[in-house]
């Protein structure tokens, strides 16, 4: 299952929403990894993601302010309005058709995505991106075109980090090659990999502990030899004991098994190279023709990162023949209890729903499986998290003024007779933008995503928001950054103003543009209220030859692209960001973004110096969420 979306965000409705939420919040957050000083060059950015990559994306941060994050390297990423249960999107725009990577057996494998970390007590600088390596990765700004060991052939993704340091995440096999027997003149070697997606820990120490799912290889009847499919799991979380929870595959799909059984004895393509070649995906939208029965499991590891034990949580309903059933777990907390989603039979319904589950351990320690109710109207509901107060954290769809909406949910497992709670948003009653939670601290602090848009029949623009259970208050996280935050500056006068950006490419033009930043995404949030995600940044386009490498002048600075009239272009692209609270500060004099709005001029200042790819404004990039959620 991918997750897509597209279109564009009315401006004027973002102001009109930006004056309803005028309501001052308990603290104003101040996005803490900016560059000290704006310089003015194209490094005048969000320091967000590692160097020679495009994308970087917050993903978790524990109690000593360490964080682990994806960054994406130049792969050119899939636009859809296809169906979206997550608010999981992709961008392209600005990214030019030459920068595309292909998967495919007939060449080298090359990784896009990679790990890094960025503590706040970093000696170089607090929340620099620091590269992690992860089954041998090495950093992307050493590769070297020409020279395969310097090139990664594995894709790595972190997804969570407990307080001992302990990071959990998935990644894909290094790259293997058969010897060819094809007719491609000048090929020499097929290329695969021994699995696409395998769940890991990578203790604080450096021990890197694979969690091998409980499939991996199969046989096409008793008379066959096994062969190895490389097999399905993720780690999504860990807690304090070092209990990781995910989800794994625990058997092929029937169209699966006939495109493996095909690879036995049909096809001219040695066994190993024809089973990648279903692997990789064959759309766009990165879609395999592989596909498991997906069942939640938890893994228990020691000291040493050695798992001690693990377990397949138990579904509530039994499939009926050969139909595919997906359960996956996400959350987890101090107490083992895990929060994911489940496909199950509704009460009186002969057909199965996905919907919001969690996973409690009886007396004996064995997890029993329990549906989160949702009215009829309610459906594709998913749990994201739990905290140690077993506060769950999810979303559902509804129809709302006769669309199909999302809604933020939280609910009690200690009052399981209780429904869930929907809260308000920017309204005093149920509105129609859609969110998505990811994270819940022990104080009821609530992250995640929102639309903030009204179109009706269009994807709308989306941004971070910060929920308080305790107080219900409601916001949009960058009516709360401080100005500097927002990308102002204060004038001779002592008015703020938007900073501007000057920078010259590499046939000696220069681009000036406003400085920009906009949060679109919050995914984890610790308990001193210390948040992580993505945000959208203005920054130039360059130029690239057809074999996607970057064109450098004759003064060593990259040229940039044009448009039609042969002015610069400039794109949004995501970063890494960092929000600390002014409540974390003994210093609460800042200003709110209140205090810095833009005058009505950005705009025709940006068009007269170029084109944009208004990315930001449609949406989010939560591409590590398509390898969690599937």
């Amino acid at each position: 299952m991918k997750f897509t979306f597209n279109k564009a965000l009315s401006l004027v409705a973002v102001g009109v929403i930006s004056a309803v939420q005028g309501v001052q919040a308990a603290s104003v957050y101040e996005i803490k990894n900016l560059d000290e000083v704006y310089s003015q060059d194209e490094t005048a950015e969000l320091i967000g993601t590692l160097k020679k990559t495009r994308s970087g994306y917050g993903m978790d941060v524990n109690a000593n302010g360490e964080s682990v994050a994806l960054a994406k390297g130049k792969k050119k990423l899939s636009v859809s309005e296809e169906d979206n249960d997550d608010g999981v999107i992709d961008i392209e725009d600005g990214i030019a058709p030459e920068e595309k990577i292909k998967l495919s057996i007939n060449q080298p494998i090359i990784a896009n995505n990679f790990t890094f970390t960025a503590p706040k007590n970093d000696p170089a600088k607090p929340w620099l991106p620091v590269f992690d390596s992860v089954n041998g990765t090495t950093p992307p700004d050493e590769s070297v075109e020409g020279e395969p060991d310097t090139i990664n052939s594995v894709d790595t993704y972190y997804y969570a980090i407990n307080d001992a340091g302990d990071k959990v995440g998935s990644m894909t096999a290094k790259q293997k090659t058969e010897t060819y027997t094809g007719s491609t003149a000048g090929q020499t070697s097929w290329y695969y990999r021994e699995f696409e997606q395998r769940g890991f820990v990578k203790s604080a120490d450096g021990t890197e502990t694979i969690l091998t799912p409980p499939f991996t290889t199969y046989k096409k009847d008793e008379s066959s030899e096994a062969v190895n499919i490389g097999g399905y799991s993720v780690a999504a979380q860990v807690n304090k004991t070092d209990l990781v929870a995910g989800h794994v595959g625990t058997e092929l799909s029937q169209d699966s098994k006939n495109r493996i059984n095909n690879c036995i004895t049909g096809n001219s393509l040695p066994i190993d190279i024809c089973i990648q070649e279903q692997q990789f995906p064959y759309n766009k939208y990165g879609d395999s023709y592989i596909k498991y029965q997906i069942r939640p499991y938890v893994w228990q590891l020691d000291d040493a990162g050695v798992v001690t034990s693990e377990q397949e949580l138990p579904l509530e309903d039994t499939p009926s023949g050969d139909t595919v059933f997906i359960a996956q777990g996400f959350g987890l907390n101090a107490s083992g209890v895990v929060v994911g989603r489940s496909e199950h039979y509704r009460p009186g319904k002969d057909s199965p729903s996905s919907d919001a589950f969690f996973w409690a351990p009886d007396a004996d320690g064995n997890y029993q499986p329990t549906w989160i109710p949702m009215i009829e109207e309610r459906d594709r509901s998913i749990a994201y998290d739990i905290n140690d107060n077993n506060i769950v954290v999810g979303s559902y769809r509804q129809h709302i003024s006769g669309y199909r909406r999302y809604k933020f949910f939280y609910f009690d497992i200690n009052n399981p007779d209780v429904a869930i709670v929907t809260p308000n948003d920017f309204s005093t009653s149920l509105s129609d933008f859609s969110s998505w939670p990811r994270d819940i601290n022990n104080k009821g602090q609530v992250v995640g995503s929102i639309e903030i848009s009204n179109e009706k029949q269009t994807p709308r623009a989306k941004a971070g928001f910060l929920f308080d259970k305790v107080t219900s208050e409601f916001d949009d996280l960058n009516t709360l950054l401080t100005c500097e935050s927002k990308g102002f500056i204060k004038n001779a006068e002592g008015a703020w103003i938007r900073a501007k950006v000057n920078i010259v490419d590499g046939s000696g033009k220069t681009l000036a543009y406003n400085r920009d930043i906009k949060v679109v995404e919050a995914n984890g949030i610790n308990e001193d209220g210390l948040i992580v995600g993505t945000a959208f940044v203005r920054k130039p386009e360059y130029k690239y030859d057809t074999k996607g490498k970057l064109l450098i002048g004759d003064n060593g600075l990259p040229i940039f692209a044009l448009n039609g009239n042969g002015d610069p272009l400039t794109s949004y692209l995501p970063r890494m960001v960092v929000l600390e609270s002014s409540s974390q500060r003994a210093d609460n004099t800042w200003r709110t973004a209140n205090n810095c709005v833009d005058q009505g001029n950005e705009d025709k200042n940006y068009e007269r110096k170029g084109g944009a790819s208004f990315a930001w404004l449609f949406v989010l990039p939560l591409l590590w969420l398509r390898r969690r959620i599937l």
